[in-house]
């Protein structure tokens, strides 16, 4: 997930931002031994007792940024938010914030597991976590408050719970979108793919170690699949011949979108993210779009889950904490920590968000591919994206 919320600057530079997005650190692919040291070694542990009563702990694990930051630290913005259900049910929280992706931390702990919940496996992480058989499904009752399309787009089965969701965009620079005569505002791959320039000014993120970078590799998949009916690798080929920039990380990537002059004027991204810019001071410091195609915006949905790990002795809680999770006290904080709409569709977002894009605007591709085909299909993909890297 890369760095916590936090203040902004107000300067114009939209790299300047800080703050962080579920799932965002790095994917690290590692080999099962060096993974086994970091599950061993790795964490970031923070326990802490918001009842001075509370016998029962629950081991949450979690992304390092999850609603405002902190992993669960005395004090912070995590702890605070988690406070209300451990006085109110009487429990310790234990939160873990694990060094990898979740889905890795859970199957290879799944002979042994640590947690009761986990917090973040998102539409790409919760098929592989669930066909590895590390998850108990629940049906919470707060779903009818859930649009049941969101719920079929990370987990038909309800192996997890999804708590928040919205659009990867591509963000660009003002000056960009002037020199373009607003074109860029709504762009196609294959303008991208084709236009050198256009290229050039694109920062990807590497899918094979950044879970942007994954989901934008799905993005593209989709959208040549199901829109274009054409082959998808070549895209990336023309991409590598521009060359295009390519960063391990959405944070590193983001780092070096500053708008300045001679710097990269587009950066994978959110399409959220000029709703954050503008809650911080700087409003029309950047814009976000989605995929064009004859005059239909195309794009990739992030989901975030939340679920029961396999070999809880605490099921009862757990189910009441996901119940919990979904409720307005703590929805309504997801859209100014999380920069994410909330999967509780009675929970308002602030006005700032008509700085970005509609949401109804845009044609999720996650409808044409199931969550058990990305779960199947997804190290191949990386393989055939390589192998067009390497070959370019």
């Amino acid at each position: 997930m890369g760095s916590t919320a936090g203040a902004a600057s107000t300067t114009t530079n939209p790299g300047a931002k800080a703050y962080g997005r579920p799932g965002r650190a790095r994917r690290v692919i590692l080999a099962a031994a060096v993974a086994l040291v970091v599950i061993v070694a790795g964490y970031a542990v923070y326990g802490y007792e918001q009842s001075p009563h509370g016998a029962t702990t629950l081991v949450i694990y979690t992304y390092s940024s999850l609603l405002g930051g902190g992993c669960g630290a005395a004090g912070s913005n995590v702890s605070n938010a988690l406070a209300p259900f451990a006085r109110a049910h009487d429990v310790t929280l234990e939160v873990e914030c694990p060094e990898g992706t979740l889905a890795n931390t859970l199957i290879a702990e799944k002979n042994a597991p640590v947690a009761d919940l986990v917090i973040g496996l998102d539409e790409v992480s919760a098929p592989q976590a669930e066909a590895a058989g590390v998850l108990v499904p629940y049906t919470s009752p707060e779903l009818a408050n859930v649009s049941p399309a969101l719920v079929a787009e990370i987990s038909p089965d309800h192996a997890v719970t999804p708590y928040e969701w919205g659009y990867l965009g591509i963000d660009y620079c003002p000056a960009f979108s002037n020199a373009t005569d607003g074109a860029v505002g709504s762009l196609t791959f294959p303008e991208l793919a084709s236009n050198a320039s256009w290229a050039r000014n694109l920062i990807v993120e590497d899918p094979t170690t950044d879970i942007v970078g994954e989901e934008f590799l799905l993005w593209e998949i989709q959208y040549y699949t199901q829109v274009l009916h054409q082959p998808w690798q070549p895209f990336w080929s023309s991409l590598a011949s521009a060359p295009a920039p390519t960063s391990d990380s959405w944070d590193d990537a983001f780092a070096q979108f500053t708008c300045a002059p001679k710097a990269p004027q587009m950066v994978v991204s959110f399409l959220n993210d000029p709703a954050y810019s503008a809650y911080f001071g700087a409003p029309g410091a950047l814009n976000s779009s989605a995929s064009y195609w004859n005059g239909t915006a195309y794009g990739w949905k992030t989901i975030y889950s939340v679920g029961i790990v396999q070999g809880s002795h605490h099921l009862g809680l757990d189910r009441e904490f996901v119940d919990w999770f979904l409720q307005g006290s703590l929805q309504s904080q997801l859209p100014t920590t999380e920069w994410e709409f909330p999967a509780n569709g009675t929970v308002a977002v602030p006005s700032v968000y008509h700085w970005a894009m509609d949401p109804a605007e845009v044609h999720a591709l996650n409808d044409g591919v199931t969550p058990a085909q990305i779960g199947a299909n997804i190290d191949t993909w990386l393989t055939e994206w390589q192998e067009t890297e390497n070959a370019a």
